[in-house]
């Protein structure tokens, strides 16, 4: 069974940086796309960076700048590295991966870490 487990989380004054990780444990060869969620109280869980397998990544808006995303495809790892942290970076981080199969059976596999806390006080 595939497992993804973040850690890096924690407590940042307004200005400061932090760097979350999340890596893989189970039998997976690779997977297809990688991506870091946050989701606030009384927010929707949104995207904020995501990886594919080549190494294209995407942003949103509100982290264009700041924040870095990188994978390592041979260790099944993703980090985030965030700088320049805002209080309203402060959010509950979910790790996603992805995993297609091809062939006669194709098959999307989702997977979600069980999320890690980042607090950013002003």
């Amino acid at each position: 069974q595939v497992r993804l487990v973040e850690s890096g989380g924690g407590l940042v004054q307004a200005g400061g940086s932090l760097s979350l990780s999340c890596a893989a444990s189970g039998s997976v060869s690779m997977f297809n796309d990688m991506k870091w969620f946050r989701q606030s109280p009384g927010k929707q869980r949104e995207l904020v960076a995501g990886i594919t397998i080549r190494g294209a990544t995407n942003y949103a808006d509100s982290v264009k700048g700041r924040f870095a995303i990188s994978r390592d495809n041979a260790k099944n790892t993703v980090t985030l590295q965030m700088n320049s942290l805002k209080p309203e970076d402060t959010a509950v981080y979910y790790c996603y991966a992805d995993l297609v199969v091809v062939g006669p059976n194709p098959a999307l596999y989702k997977y979600w870490g069980q999320g890690t806390q980042v607090t950013v006080s002003s």
